[in-house]
């Protein structure tokens, strides 16, 4: 899943980009107003998280802007203005929740997720299954065929991804948005190697062959 990050102050940016992708997240970063709004009227996210005090263009008139042209992904605002009427005019703007600085990482996670999962009208997920193979989204524990599987945060991203779409084919390129974002180099053979790795670890050492590569278009995780 994908968050966009419009955060000025380079520490918390890097704070908060690098727990948002140990929990499995792909995180696009804006440092002012003008790339922020850029990067959400022409890139599809899952959530977003905004300050209010940026170059360029604050946070309110991003989010103002983004309702004015019906983009409805899930809004965060991370600020140090603490008083009621921030709040109040914040969420009045159309942000969907308002975190005050300084804060709680798992906080910012804990409302991240829920804000996702309420966009999406699911309850709170607890696991996805593939055969033998399950995924806990809670404990993020692999297990197939009762045996336990490590997985590093990218492997186990790119296996939630593919779970969320079993039976559907998945391009490279999707691939490469989701786990790294936009701005990778689409002629990487890094995809190819990140499959790989996740294949040995989930497909090796069973006779059923989950993972399945597609020439010409991508992969699929499908049952036999």
């Amino acid at each position: 899943m994908r968050i966009l990050l419009v955060e000025d102050d380079e520490k918390i940016a890097a704070f908060i980009a690098k727990g948002l992708k140990e929990a499995g997240y792909t995180v696009d970063h804006a440092a002012n107003g003008t790339d922020g709004l850029h990067l959400a009227l022409t890139e599809t996210y899952d959530a977003g998280i905004f300050d209010i005090m940026l170059p360029e263009i604050d946070g309110l008139q991003i989010i103002e802007t983004m309702r004015g042209s019906d983009i409805n992904m899930p809004l965060i605002i991370l600020s140090a203005r603490h008083r009621v009427d921030d709040r109040i005019k914040g969420l009045q703007t159309g942000a969907d929740d308002y975190l005050v600085k300084p804060f709680s990482f798992s906080e910012l996670l804990t409302r991240v997720q829920a804000l996702i999962r309420r966009s999406r009208g699911t309850t709170d997920p607890t696991s996805l299954s593939m055969a033998d193979l399950t995924l806990n989204l809670l404990t993020r524990e692999i297990v197939r065929a009762g045996r336990d599987i490590e997985l590093q945060p990218r492997e186990f991203a790119l296996l939630q991804f593919l779970m969320q779409n079993a039976g559907k084919a998945i391009s490279k390129t999707a691939i490469l948005e989701h786990i790294w974002g936009y701005n990778f180099d689409p002629q990487t053979n890094t995809v190819d190697v990140l499959v790989c790795r996740l294949r040995a670890k989930i497909d090796k050492e069973f006779p059923e062959k989950l993972l399945h590569t597609l020439r010409g278009v991508g992969y699929v995780l499908k049952a036999p």
